[in-house]
């Protein structure tokens, strides 16, 4: 069944245990089980928001930046803070209450002196219907742990004495696979995604849900089909015990109505080449809808069919009620990475407009067999660029020498959507940290408007046999740092090195193979946080402690082979002695001592295993390189689309370009604004109807994560955490009576209107 198969048990309006919670509360990720990032709220409109001051300041006064989104109980706020510890403040003042920190395997901290929950996104909360027993749930360290949301206390009764092992319900792993999205909490059952790593022969990202009271496990929903489940013929034979990854590492929505989990799946492993995986692939790259009580089946359409790409999806589905050919219809709508938004009747699983299967390219690469088709909607347009060429080329940060290289290089490389990785360039828009990621989805459920956060940003993927090095493409804004292209060849700066591999060279083969893919390139931190210091900040013993322990969100390397560890301490305490070497063929010997797992004695491997670095080319192409476009999905078509944050024609801050995309979300409020804040450092509120830029203002430093919407005592708040961007702009606002925190410093900052006088 190519586009979806539906199966859907549950009936439309079937009776439900549980309402819909009030819109009014920020109790839940991203606001809610149906992660709609809304509001009910109002008390800040469109006609006041000019006026909204700081209310209150909590300094964490430390260097970590946080991802946290806070949630917001019974006045009382939660988020990250105190080196990666849970801190409860009064939402009214920001006073803090308690904190309770995380104990990491291996110790606290991690590469980045981040440990505890620096990394999460977020967290889960449930209480009992008699409101006696209140808690929260966080994962961190391979472990979920239960904390007393009045105390900070563990819950001693959950799991073992309030700790539960992720590990548990996995049989083809010896680590936890924890994501750093919680998961969603529906009646007493937590539902748990997984992140499983990036390379060959990962384990399964298989689904999970435990029971909130006791930690037991109730249900596992295997993604990688096991014989006689559907979908167990697009793969091959056995790949269950041997293939990896369709996890879901992103967001997960639900329907409390009907007790339906909507989750985005994940790619298969490794993500850029598939020649041991021929096949569609299910359930990778779907939007999957399971019971939420029993995990059965319900049905699934999947957006990419055997992905090259790493187009997988993971924003939060959409829930949204519409109109559609004369009858009201509960829909959900789901954006992904490629650039599309897909939008399904929410118990059917049938598109609500039509989705074509039409041709695309053939790969040409040693074992490759690429899907004949893929599905495009026809009705909906997309949301961000699909492809490019050298006609898009932006020159604003280029040099003059680098213009005629990259000229070269972007009219000599193959490019268009589905477009499959090559050995010769290739151009991939969006790229795997492009188009709609963590964070990027929204909706005003009031009218069937869904909001999207995009980006713009291509990568230029070149495929080398596994155990050479990937530095022909490791990505960067414009290349003024050694690049190569071949052997001997290289941008502008560029130089060739001949001679044996020295460790340090050898270490990053093994970076580029283990690491780069949390960590970046250039060491400066992507899905994970910067190590380019990292020896000089732990000393080599405490790092490579940590590489073979795991820390925090970091899974454990712990059958990483001595002589790589060593390879790899070299690179890392002197990145730059290990610029790519031309004698690729000794890199590629000694690299073998690095393997990745074997493939069982009676399963045929593919020819070779291809690997390729992200190759993220942030700025090389025409603004706006982010965006936010609203749909009405009464209609399937587009309401307004505006840049996000700074004008495209000012170009991104020196802080932004090195953070390549926004790593923060909207709020949308029933006072008629869409609310967010960037990496450069500003507060804007537009308009949610017609995209207009209503208010903006300056910050102390840029924002990540979700901000929350609440109200205590009847003042509306705004709680953002501002924790990394430009220093503290001159004559921004200052809290009544306060100080705003230093330039240097990481804070969450509440904002409100102004507090009402007392009469006398």
């Amino acid at each position: 069944m190519r586009q979806f198969s539906a199966t859907a048990l549950l009936l439309a309006g079937a009776p439900t245990l549980f309402a819909q919670q009030s819109r009014t509360t920020w109790r839940d990720y991203l606001g809610g089980p149906d992660s709609s990032h809304y509001s009910a709220l109002k008390q800040i409109d469109k006609g006041n928001v000019n006026q909204l001051e700081v209310a209150w300041t909590y300094d964490t006064s430390e260097d970590p930046s946080y991802t946290f989104c806070p949630i917001v109980i019974d006045h009382i706020a939660y988020f990250a803070a105190k080196q990666g510890s849970l801190v409860a403040v009064d939402a009214a003042t920001g006073k803090e209450i308690w904190a309770h920190s995380f104990e990491a395997p291996g110790g606290r901290g991690g590469f980045g002196g981040r440990g505890g929950i620096s990394g999460q996104r977020g967290a889960n909360y449930w209480e009992s219907k008699d409101r006696s027993d209140r808690r929260i749930f966080l994962s961190t360290g391979g472990l979920l742990e239960a904390i007393d949301a009045r105390t900070g206390q563990l819950v001693d009764s959950f799991a073992d004495h309030g700790k539960l092992d992720l590990k548990t319900g996995l049989d083809r792993t010896t680590r936890a696979l924890a994501s750093r999205s919680p998961g969603r909490v529906f009646e007493n059952i937590i539902i748990l995604g997984s992140a499983t790593g990036e390379g060959y022969l990962a384990p399964p990202g298989d689904i999970r849900a435990f029971d909130v009271v006791t930690g037991k496990l109730l249900w596992v929903f295997h993604t990688i089909p096991r014989p006689g489940e559907f979908g167990y013929d697009t793969w091959p034979k056995d790949a269950y015990k041997y293939m990896g990854g369709v996890d879901v590492w992103g967001e997960i929505t639900v329907d409390e109505k009907r007790g339906i989990v909507y989750l985005p799946t994940a790619s298969a492993k490794y993500e850029l080449y598939g020649g041991d995986r021929k096949g569609d692939n299910l359930f990778a790259d779907c939007l999957l809808a399971l019971d939420a009580r029993t995990g059965k089946y319900l049905w699934h359409f999947q957006t990419v069919h055997h992905d090259l790409w790493d187009y997988d999806p993971d924003a939060a589905p959409q829930l949204v009620t519409v109109k559609h050919e004369g009858k009201t219809v509960d829909a959900v709508a789901l954006a992904s990475k490629n650039g599309f938004l897909y939008t399904f009747d929410r118990v059917t699983g049938k598109p609500l407009w039509p989705i074509e299967e039409r041709p695309v390219p053939a790969s040409d690469v040693p074992g490759e067999t690429t899907s004949k088709t893929q599905p495009f909607p026809t009705v909906v347009p997309p949301f961000a660029r699909q492809g490019m060429t050298v006609k898009d080329m932006y020159e604003g940060f280029m040099k003059p020498e680098q213009v005629g290289w990259w000229k070269d290089r972007l009219t000599s490389a193959r490019t268009g959507l589905y477009t499959p990785p090559a050995l010769i360039d290739t151009i991939s828009l969006p790229s795997v940290n492009g188009g709609a990621l963590f964070f990027s989805t929204g909706a005003d459920p009031t009218n069937g408007t869904v909001y999207v956060m995009s980006k713009d940003m291509p990568s230029i993927l070149k495929l080398v046999e596994a155990g050479q090095s990937t530095a022909a493409n490791t990505g960067g804004l414009i290349p003024e740092r050694p690049r190569r292209t071949g052997p001997g060849r290289g941008a502008p700066g560029g130089r060739g090195a001949s001679g044996d591999p020295t460790p340090a060279q050898i270490g990053r083969t093994v970076y580029e193979q283990a690491c780069q893919a949390c960590h970046g390139p250039e060491l400066k931190g992507e899905r994970g946080p910067a190590i380019d210091a990292v020896i000089s900040r732990l000393g080599p013993e405490s790092t490579r402690e940590v590489i073979v322990k795991g820390r925090g969100g970091m899974p454990a390397f712990s059958s990483m082979p001595e002589p790589s560890m060593n390879a790899l301490i070299a690179f890392l305490a002197n990145p730059s002695a290990g610029a790519a070497n031309s004698q690729t063929a000794a890199l590629t010997a000694m690299a073998r001592m690095m393997r990745e797992p074997d493939y069982p004695a009676d399963v045929d491997p593919p020819p070779s295993r291809f690997k390729t670095g992200y190759g993220n080319e942030g700025y090389v192409i025409t603004p706006p390189w982010s965006s936010i476009t609203a749909y009405d999905l009464n209609t399937g078509k587009i309401k307004w689309k505006m840049p996000y944050g700074d004008l495209p024609q000012a170009g991104p801050s020196d802080t932004m370009r090195g953070n390549v995309f926004p790593k923060s979300g909207m709020v949308i409020t029933a006072g008629g604004l869409v609310l967010f804040a960037g990496n450069d450092s500003k507060l804007y509120a537009l308009d949610k109807d017609t995209g207009k830029l209503i208010f903006s203002k300056e910050l102390p430093n840029g924002s990540l994560g979700v901000p929350a919407v609440y109200e205590v005592n009847g003042r509306e708040y705004v709680l953002f955490a501002v924790s990394g961007g430009n220093p503290y702009p001159a004559g921004a606002y200052m809290p009544p009576g306060g100080v705003m925190p230093p330039a240097t410093s990481k804070s969450y900052i509440a904002f409100a209107l102004p507090a009402a006088q007392p009469k006398h």
